[in-house]
């Protein structure tokens, strides 16, 4: 085992912060965290206090009428209501009763973990060094580190790492920027390892980690692909890394835990991932050479991955216990980017999911993949179609009864509530508020990046940090 130890300090997004502004800047996030853990439920129970008293919610009570359902809109709306809630409930019950897979008391396989890094300056090494002083034997793990052609000095801390791990740490360094999955593709075909473990140049995980993500492989044979558990790394150092943080638990960890029990996770992310070596190599050329609409699919490659190994009948499964953390952006700007990024992709890949999820792809466990398929389509086709009616609606609403106004915010906060019962049963921290303020931010200001995702799917751009 080694005995090399890692030392975590949390980087900066955007220009290098000395640690007395740093500090500063973390003295006011504090304020801001007790102003908004006070703010956020005294604005809430005022609203609601104010709304029964003005009788604003009385319609929505009124939907529990069936005399209500009287045209074939009415019925249609609220059969796709009542569809998605029913969905909801499913997912409830299967998260509920996930549970990681223990770690193997047998021999460990020999794994190669693969880095591929561009422009990350320092925090490549901490990602490196991470891996190098986790707990997992040395002489049955090789760690390959590939540098895109990064323009900045990322190379010399990959080759600092790599002095101080020199029997650990191997090294590709390209001449020219290739993307992402070119990177990967050359280490795939160069890792000697049972299993694949892929993790982001911005991620530092915990030390325990790749006996985690492992755990699952050795349990079971059919699984081909394992999600890792992503925690925001910089959560603590603004208002959009709190808000991601409980983001984070309520779309990948109650989405992938549930999506686990019937082994369809349909997403094997970046940040950490790993794979069965004898899953994925007849498929690395199709996948490097993947193409949608005539165009070259250069992003979104970890989901591209995770289809090819679904399509063949594999297993994908996640493994909460395994925990990564990750650098998210701090600008609004740089959520968009990333946003479109993965909106981009999924829309690209649920058109490929959709070529085999009717098909005999596996022996079993079937139809909820089918169910979980046609419901999140659902959920987003309803998104692009009400947001071009919603604008108009909302403004007219807003001039003409002004008490609406209290109607929407009071119901939105509402729902917004309900959902931070996922995040306050796995957490049990007061952050919960902070997606509260996420469920008010993402209303107003985020609705349109899954309908112009749609519409520009064939952009190639990797919209970086």
């Amino acid at each position: 085992m080694r005995t090399a130890t890692s030392t975590v300090s949390l980087p900066s997004l955007g220009q290098p912060r000395t640690d007395g502004h740093l500090a500063v800047e973390l003295k006011k996030m504090q304020w801001v965290d007790l102003g908004l853990k006070i703010l956020i439920p005294l604005l809430l129970f005022g609203l609601l206090v104010i709304s029964l008293h003005y009788g604003s919610l009385a319609s929505y009570f009124q939907l529990l009428d069936r005399h209500q359902y009287v045209s074939s809109l009415t019925v249609l709306g609220g059969g796709l209501t009542l569809s998605l809630i029913l969905f909801q409930i499913i997912r409830t019950i299967l998260w509920a009763r996930y549970k990681p897979y223990p770690l193997a008391t047998g021999p460990l396989p020999r794994i190669s973990v693969i880095i591929p890094a561009y422009n990350e300056g320092a925090m490549v090494e901490q990602a490196l060094n991470s891996v190098a002083a986790s707990n997992y034997p040395a002489d049955q793990l090789e760690i390959i580190c590939i540098d895109d052609g990064s323009k900045d000095d990322t190379w010399f801390y990959i080759n600092q790492a790599r002095q101080r791990y020199p029997k650990l740490i191997k090294t590709i360094r390209f001449p020219k920027n290739r993307g992402k999955k070119e990177g990967l593709y050359a280490a795939f075909r160069e890792a000697t390892g049972e299993f694949f473990v892929t993790i982001d140049s911005d991620c530092v995980m915990d030390r325990d980690a790749l006996r985690q993500i492992v755990a699952p492989m050795l349990a079971d044979r059919k699984i081909g692909a394992v999600a890792g558990n992503g925690k925001v790394y910089n959560r603590h150092q603004s208002v959009f890394g709190k808000m991601l943080a409980v983001r984070f638990v309520l779309a990948f960890d109650f989405l992938r835990a549930s999506q686990s029990r019937y082994g369809a996770v349909v997403c094997t992310p970046g940040a950490l991932s790993a794979y069965r070596g004898s899953a994925i190599r007849p498929y690395l050329e199709a996948w490097r050479h993947q193409t949608f609409l005539g165009a070259p699919c250069h992003h979104t490659e970890d989901r591209a991955l995770t289809n090819f190994i679904l399509r063949a009948g594999h297993y994908t499964v996640y493994q909460r216990s395994a925990v990564v953390h990750t650098l998210v952006p701090e600008s609004y700007c740089g959520l968009c980017k990333m946003y479109l990024r993965w909106e981009r992709g999924n829309v690209r890949e649920s058109f490929v999911q959709l070529g085999y999820i009717l098909t005999r792809y596996r022996a079993q466990h079937r139809f909820l993949p089918v169910l979980d398929f046609f419901m999140t389509q659902l959920e987003f086709s309803l998104a692009f179609i009400s947001l071009p009616l919603m604008v108009p609606v909302l403004l007219a609403a807003f001039i003409l009864q002004p008490l609406i106004i209290l109607k929407f915010f009071t119901v939105l906060g509402i729902i917004s509530l309900i959902y931070m019962i996922y995040y306050i049963w796995l957490e049990r921290d007061l952050e919960f508020v902070y997606g509260v303020v996420y469920g008010y931010f993402a209303f107003f200001l985020l609705q349109w990046i899954y309908p112009y995702a749609f519409l520009t799917v064939r952009d190639r751009r990797w919209l970086t940090r």
